[in-house]
């Protein structure tokens, strides 16, 4: 559907930038849009690199086994149908970790790879089951304690003190991964009071 949406905005701005004559300008936005895309994604590849290889030398160094242990009876707590040393929590505390750390980019594979272990305890069914709900709230409401990717962002466009965001950040993650939660506790709650009339 997304798709659906993007192609028609595109198709309608082409047909209204040809209609009003204005082709040219959206020929130099789109080139120009296309360049800045370029300088982004570069620079995002470096910061990214640097974060992941921290990343890769916390787990070498078992801070990440550390982490997870401290992160799994929370973790426990919000899913209690997925068993304690099944693969699933592994994949789940992993990106939560990668997310904790602004690495959006890295916390997607493990992500996609909770979500197939959570299928398989849904014995395959494409029903979406608590722990796959709650798991898709957190992922996107996401508690995040350095920003990484918007701080490169602003240091790409040469901010003064990129790293300001921080505190701000942190608030505002906080408030929306508490809100996603108690969203998907509420509806789960609600869900069980209708099957049980």
């Amino acid at each position: 559907m997304i798709n659906i949406i993007w192609a028609s905005m595109l198709i309608i701005g082409f047909i209204v930038a040809a209609a009003t004559g204005k082709m040219e300008e959206v020929n130099q936005a789109v080139f120009k849009g296309a360049e800045e895309a370029v300088v982004l994604c570069i620079g995002l590849i470096s910061i990214l690199a640097f974060w992941l290889g921290l990343m890769k030398i916390a787990q070498k160094s078992g801070l990440l086994d550390l982490l997870g242990r401290m992160l799994s009876p929370v973790v426990s707590r919000l899913f209690p149908e997925v068993p304690k040393n099944d693969p699933a929590m592994g994949y789940i505390i992993s990106n939560m970790t990668a997310n904790l750390f602004g690495l959006g980019n890295a916390a997607t594979p493990m992500g996609i790879k909770a979500m197939e272990e959570l299928k398989r305890l849904n014995n395959g069914r494409d029903e979406a089951s608590r722990s796959m709900i709650t798991l898709m709230a957190l992922n996107t409401a996401s508690l995040t304690l350095i920003p990484t990717t918007v701080i490169s962002i602003r240091m790409n466009y040469e901010s003064a003190n990129p790293t300001e965001i921080v505190g701000t950040t942190i608030i505002a993650t906080a408030c929306s991964t508490a809100a996603a939660l108690l969203i998907d506790r509420y509806f789960y709650h609600r869900r069980l009071v209708k099957r049980r009339r």
